[in-house]
């Protein structure tokens, strides 16, 4: 729908409405003829349609504005402000349009007969609507922020866990094919067994790499079969200790995380006959720990970081678990976090928010807050508005326009927290969602 034809609807409601209060705060809707009825509806409508679209135009343009982030308090003031002025400038000129051009009198009878009167309650009516309006579009844009936030915070993990998954495949084929030219040069005939059991570990590291966990029992048999090609190489200068099981079969780790840690000792120790390298794997105190004896080398090249920070930071993303890396005079230990289901399924819930009945839950309970909030607000203010005009002057009842408009804003609040169908509930939500998904498929493959 053209937004100009939905602003001349939406004044046409505001006309209405004002022109119900209007009337029946005056004459309570008493008419001597039906023109007189109509002429007056006219009036209220051509006074809402200025004053709404002036009001209208100078809002779209506050919000063409670029605000910085600390200047809400400066754009509420300044739409509170220009309205009141806008207001007052289209009431004087309708004022005086009505008095000179309709009932014939002269502009300065018109100037001198003007009283703070004739403008209170259009002031009023305007200020209210606006109000109502900020309310709603702050609301509104505070909602779109934190959805824009949240799917900034999440496509950004997505993307940085999935490059950091996506730098096992070649960090894997590199090493294993630096271990594979030395075996060639050292040992021929277990480099052709190497080759052999490279293809059956390479498909399980294709396999599980783009997972985001996998079972503490596939991990381990799989540092079995990549503790099987150390072997091949450094037969019996390194020696292994693993358990067959985990404890509980539902435990879970990053994928990966044992060979890394595996090739990490390796790479950063000295690995001969003399001095065989002992790497233990075991669980303790909900942590799988791979822990070596110490004997670093003298001479190491610049390692590329992928390994152990590869693991801390696909952790970081999935709990708030950290990996413990601790090294003495003559051990170093690396333990990482035994994630459970339980935990899975609750660090999963961002990846599946759409069809997930926590989050709708969540998010039920968050509008419920806001409304409860919202009814408390009015509670409090509204009587405080009318002490202030029992006070100031209680002859002309200004305080029915914000508790009007607020108590028309709960009503639709209340609508859409506690009403789950029909229109504009979860059915139509739903339906709508479907078409919307409808008409986008066919997009694209037409």
């Amino acid at each position: 729908m053209n937004k100009v034809f939905k602003n001349i609807i939406l004044t046409f409601a505001i006309g209405c409405v004002v022109f119900v209060i209007g009337q029946y705060l005056s004459n309570g809707f008493k008419y001597d003829t039906t023109s007189q009825f109509i002429e007056y509806f006219i009036f209220y409508q051509l006074y809402a349609f200025v004053l709404g679209f002036s009001n209208m135009t100078f809002f779209s343009y506050m919000e063409r504005r670029k605000w910085m982030s600390g200047q809400y308090v400066k754009r509420v003031l300044l739409g509170i402000l220009g309205s009141t002025l806008i207001t007052l400038l289209g009431l004087f000129l309708l004022r005086a349009f009505t008095s000179v051009v309709y009932f014939g009198n002269s502009f300065s009878f018109f100037i001198s007969n003007e009283t703070w009167k004739g403008y209170s309650f259009g002031l009023w009516i305007t200020l209210t609507i606006v109000s109502i309006f900020h309310v709603v579009y702050f609301y509104n844009r505070y909602q779109k922020n934190k959805l824009k936030e949240q799917k900034v915070i999440a496509g950004t993990a997505s993307a940085k866990f999935d490059a950091l998954k996506n730098q096992l495949d070649p960090h894997f084929l590199f090493n294993s094919l630096n271990v594979l030219t030395s075996l060639i040069e050292e040992n021929p005939d277990n480099a052709q067994k190497f080759t052999t059991s490279l293809s059956k570990v390479y498909r399980y590291v294709l396999e599980q790499k783009n997972k985001d966990l996998v079972t503490v029992d596939e991990e381990l048999k799989f540092a079995k079969t990549y503790m099987s090609l150390l072997k091949m190489r450094f037969e019996d200068s390194i020696i292994f200790d693993i358990p067959k099981q985990a404890t509980n079969p539902e435990s879970k780790v990053v994928p990966l995380s044992l060979q890394l840690l595996l090739e990490n000792a390796v790479k950063h120790n000295i690995v001969t006959s003399s001095k065989p390298l002992h790497i233990k794997i075991y669980e303790t105190n909900g942590s799988l720990v791979v822990e070596n004896n110490l004997q670093t080398k003298e001479i190491v090249k610049k390692s590329s970081g992928v390994g152990l920070e590869n693991i801390k930071q696909r952790y970081q993303l999935l709990t708030n678990k950290r990996v413990v890396i601790n090294q003495s005079q003559n051990d170093f230990m690396v333990a990482i976090p035994i994630l459970t289901k339980e935990i899975v399924i609750m660090k999963q819930i961002p990846k599946q928010q759409l069809d997930d009945s926590y989050v709708r839950a969540r998010k039920h309970v968050e509008e419920l807050k806001e409304f409860y909030y919202n009814l408390i607000s009015y509670c409090i203010v509204i009587p405080f508005l009318i002490f202030i005009n029992y006070k100031t002057s209680w002859d002309y009842k200004w305080f029915f326009f914000p508790m009007f408009g607020w108590a028309v804003g709960i009503s639709f609040h209340a609508y859409k927290v506690f009403v789950n169908d029909g229109m504009l509930g979860k059915s139509w939500e739903e339906k709508k969602i479907k078409k919307f998904m409808e008409e986008d498929n066919q997009k694209r493959w037409n």
